[in-house]
């Protein structure tokens, strides 16, 4: 896959999920407006009901003082007779206007005025009533009376709401007990303040914590009159409104969040799976660029060989042949040494190298493998020094596989060195440990390099230049054998000034 269809692919991926995650917001955004819209519906609808029962008790409760009056006295009682059994009625009602005096006095003896079927008729169905009065009756003397029938009761029901106290025939209680049956009743189950405002003041006939909250407030109009006039608001707010509405949906928007994640999982996933086989595809090309560069020089340097041997002039010449056929051997045994460690890291991946322990002395090891490399170092005029501080050197370990990781970092060392090598060997004890430190003055990595050096095929970039051989194997081994050795490797290094290499192995008590 090229740069540009990889590109391209993860953009539109990108866009997709992006496309996902916004639509569902918008889903839930809307949700929730729309369960708004529906609470709002339902909390009309339940006030209205509830102004519908206080009107019917209000009906109730003047009732009750007429029937009452009625039965002491034995007489249909009129507009004066009833003012001074209110709370609040003056004490004298001479300066009162009696609107409707001459429209009560007509129907003083009449029993049929006040009996509880046409006072419900007429009071607790205004609205009816008032609908029906407008059609057109083919009695107009039936609807003049009904009309004046109408504005006496109304009358009267105004006297009652301005001088009978509220609080003293509904209290606080039995409101809250109206709106909580018919709130379960429309399914809202979220606590609620309540309140009747008189004129915008707020009456005795409040829940304890109300306060005004124009943002979160429902109102509905109590006590109105034939005209539709009324000082009275019943008031209510739902201080968890927002929790009430968001849990409302918040089943289907947690599967919708667990569905979104999944896919953001899914999607994350996929772009690291893309880009880690881009990288690796990378990496073994790179790996077999290098291996092909590794291998062509042995094989040209044995067919050289091989091609001078043949040649009668040195076929004869015992010493030129013995050293072009160790020429030979050096060169198979360079191209084994390679297949060896591809060999090693595979069987390290499947678990199926062995690697037996035993006591052994860290300086015996380090010297051994200072003897693989030491030919090497002298032919390129470097050296290596050796600053062996550790007191206490006995540990368990493989001394094959561990002398192949000295001398893996040794020859990096060399390989890295763009100069004659010059090479540190540190060792000190650090509580029950020995630190191995090899340092050299090479080219140094950069810190992504070393973040990654221990990588298997791993190597920095340096563009078509192939002046340093290697595969990216020989780290990533030293990094598998350290671990299985229950060892920890560090690198430090700058770039231009070299890299130190520091080994922490546990000793032997």
């Amino acid at each position: 896959m090229n740069k540009t269809r990889f590109r391209l692919l993860v953009f539109f991926m990108s866009l997709s999920l992006i496309g996902i995650i916004l639509v569902q917001l918008y889903w839930v955004n809307s949700s929730l407006k729309n369960n708004d819209e529906q609470f709002k519906y339902h909390i009309q609808q339940v006030l209205a009901k509830v102004a519908e029962r206080l009107d019917n008790q209000e009906a109730d409760e003047f009732y009750k003082i007429y029937s009452t009056y009625k039965q002491n006295t034995g007489k249909t009682p009129t507009r004066t007779d009833l003012l001074p059994m209110y709370d609040n009625s003056p004490g004298s009602q001479s300066e009162m206007v009696v609107y409707s005096d001459k429209i009560t006095r007509e129907y003083d003896d009449d029993d049929v005025f006040f009996e509880k079927n046409k006072f419900d008729n007429v009071v607790r169905k205004k609205n009816t009533a008032a609908t029906s009065s407008s059609k057109k009756s083919s009695n107009a003397v039936e609807e003049d009376e009904d009309r004046r029938l109408r504005f006496t009761i109304e009358s009267y029901m105004k006297d009652f709401r301005e001088y009978k106290s509220l609080e003293s025939w509904i209290s606080t209680e039995k409101l809250r007990s109206m709106l909580s049956a018919e709130l379960v009743q429309s399914g809202v189950t979220t606590p609620f303040e309540f309140g009747i405002y008189n004129n915008g003041m707020q009456t005795k006939i409040h829940s304890g914590r109300l306060s005004y909250d124009p943002d979160n407030f429902y109102e509905h109009t109590v006590f109105e009159d034939g005209q539709g006039y009324t000082k009275y608001r019943l008031l209510v707010s739902f201080p968890e409104k927002k929790a009430y509405i968001i849990s409302s949906i918040l089943g289907i928007t947690s599967l919708s969040l667990i569905f979104t994640l999944i896919i953001i999982i899914a999607y994350l996933s996929a772009i690291n799976q893309l880009i880690k086989q881009k990288n690796i595809s990378e990496i073994k090309t790179d790996f077999i660029n290098n291996m092909t560069h590794e291998f062509k020089t042995p094989i040209a340097t044995i067919n050289l060989a091989l091609d001078a041997i043949k040649n009668p002039k040195i076929f004869d010449d015992k010493e030129k042949v013995q050293r072009y056929l160790q020429m030979i051997r050096e060169e198979n045994k360079r191209m084994h040494s390679q297949v060896e460690n591809v060999l090693q890291i595979s069987k390290l991946d499947k678990k199926e190298l062995e690697i037996n322990k035993e006591q052994a002395d860290i300086h015996e090891i380090i010297e051994g493998a200072i003897e693989h490399v030491h030919l090497i170092i002298e032919s390129a005029n470097g050296t290596l020094t050796r600053h062996f501080d550790a007191q206490r050197t006995t540990a368990l370990l493989n001394d094959v596989h561990f002398t192949n990781v000295l001398v893996n970092i040794l020859d990096n060392a060399i390989k890295y060195s763009p100069d004659a090598p010059v090479i540190d060997i540190y060792t000190e004890n650090v509580k029950d440990f020995i630190l191995i430190k090899i340092s050299d003055k090479g080219l140094g990595m950069s810190k992504v390099t070393q973040k990654r050096i221990f990588e298997k095929f791993y190597r920095e970039h340096t563009g078509d230049l192939h002046n340093v051989k290697g595969h990216g194997l020989g780290l990533a081994y030293v990094k598998r054998i350290i671990e299985d050795h229950n060892c920890h490797i560090y690198v430090e290094s700058e770039k231009g000034k070299g890299s130190t290499f520091i080994i922490k192995m546990p000793l032997i008590n």
